[in-house]
């Protein structure tokens, strides 16, 4: 077999075995048209891993930077088996328009996933969004409600779910029912993350349209930070340490617990040490998401150094009969009161099946086999049009609270959720909080209904 035959028999296997064995004809051949929304790092990462795993035409890419939008070009047409080139386009709307395509990869930065999610769906195609799937609580929501209406399959990416050892430590640990009852978890991550100069203003580079990379968000005088990979620290653009790395173990937590929406949330913090930054995004922060009997801790800090080296970035699990330890990189089981864990398990790695990966530029080798795992889980969602693992409603109660916990910081108070209400109770400051405004002529989903 060669690799394109290969490919096809992997996903009909994996088809196959969510149907029981059986699959259609036309699910084992069926070539997938995917257009790419966002070409920066995560969104070309996010097509290579799906190339890999499933016949595609990578027929149209986007971008608002004409280097990055060229250079994806020319790196599609290396890695898929046509060798074909993708046409091209700085707007997602032509894109939609001109393409009929059965998914949409959105790799765009997190201010702008609401609207090119929606559009994607609307136009009829099946989407992967990158995480947080929102800039507030109401684009989720809309987001939410527009898959719903349309019936269409949203994964989210947030392919913890699909870790191939965080799938065996769930197994092994959690409904193994090792750790005896679990009355609280911390979640963590101590990176040096956030930028900490403070540049001059400089002329948009000719290659780049600056207004549309803003979109719907404010237009801040443009300094080069924003723009590739620095817009994180910045409020205008994300929702900060929370927004990108704590939504990743909540959402953890909340998967390998099955917990749905937290009762109440807190949070302290602030910008206490980096002061010399330009950047906005807190890098001291403490948030608290409360569930029944059981409470769910955030920490992180973008300086010093972590209380536990080996888990820097990590969800620690307590059980009265144990403690877990889990992360990208490992897990280990600690029986209660044992030093030394006595389950351990490691980050798999697929290079022998990939060497590919060893090439590619600022690949994540230890994030590649979660994520063609959780592309493999969205396509099978397509296939049989159910609900993948970090189905889009999952992806906006773990984005949603983590923005309730900055707005928690900014106000100073506990808030006490509603899901039924999709809102505060009793706090219309808060309340009021859950929709930025729109920077024109671009309009909120939540407004336009």
């Amino acid at each position: 077999m060669n690799r394109r035959e290969l490919l096809k028999a992997g996903v009909a296997g994996s088809i196959a075995t969510l149907l029981g064995g059986s699959v259609t004809h036309g699910a084992q051949e069926k070539t997938l048209r995917v257009g790419l929304i966002g070409a920066g790092w995560y969104g070309k990462s996010d097509l290579f891993r799906l190339i890999q795993v499933a016949p595609v035409d990578v027929v149209a890419v986007c971008d608002v930077d004409r280097n990055m939008l060229a250079e994806a070009a020319d790196l599609i047409a290396t890695r898929q088996g046509s060798g074909k080139k993708p046409r091209c386009y700085g707007d997602y709307r032509e894109l939609l328009r001109e393409n009929t395509l059965d998914i949409v990869i959105v790799g765009t930065p997190d201010h702008w996933h609401a609207l090119p999610t929606i559009a994607a769906i609307e136009a009829g195609a099946d989407v992967y969004v990158q995480k947080p799937i929102s800039i507030d609580v109401a684009e989720g929501a809309a987001m939410v409600a527009a898959a719903r209406k349309h019936k269409r399959v949203v994964q989210v990416g947030m392919q913890r779910r699909s870790t191939p050892h965080l799938v065996e430590c769930k197994k092994k640990i959690i409904e193994a029912g090792l750790l005896g009852k679990i009355a609280h978890v911390e979640t963590c991550c101590y990176y040096h993350m956030r930028a900490k100069i403070d540049p001059s203003v400089v002329p948009v580079p000719d290659y780049l349209d600056y207004e549309m990379w803003a979109g719907p968000a404010p237009l801040r005088p443009y300094n080069g930070l924003p723009h590739r990979r620095w817009w994180r620290a910045f409020m205008e653009y994300s929702n900060g340490i929370v927004g990108d790395m704590c939504v990743h173990m909540l959402d953890t937590a909340r998967w390998m617990l099955s917990l749905g929406w937290p009762k109440r949330i807190a949070s302290t913090g602030g910008i206490l040490v980096q002061k010399e930054s330009l950047a906005n995004a807190s890098d001291t922060q403490t948030a608290t998401f409360e569930y029944d009997d059981l409470n769910v801790v955030w920490t992180h800090r973008t300086w010093g150094n972590p209380p536990d080296p080996e888990y820097p970035w990590a969800v620690f699990i307590y059980g009265d009969k144990g403690t877990l330890k889990a992360s990208t990189k490992s897990y280990d089981f600690y029986p209660a009161g044992k030093t030394e864990p006595s389950i351990h398990g490691d980050v798999v790695y697929e290079r022998e099946q990939y060497p590919e990966d060893l090439t590619e530029k600022n690949i994540e080798l230890g994030a590649a086999p979660a994520t063609r795992a959780h592309m493999r889980d969205f396509l099978n969602a397509v296939a049989v049009r159910g609900k993948p693992v970090a189905d889009i409603e999952e992806g906006h109660i773990s984005a949603a609270s983590c923005i309730l916990a900055n707005i928690a910081m900014d106000l100073g108070r506990t808030l006490h959720w509603d899901p039924a209400k999709g809102e505060v109770e009793n706090d219309e400051e808060a309340n009021r909080r859950l929709q930025r405004a729109y920077r024109a002529p671009w309009v909120h989903p939540a407004t336009r209904g």
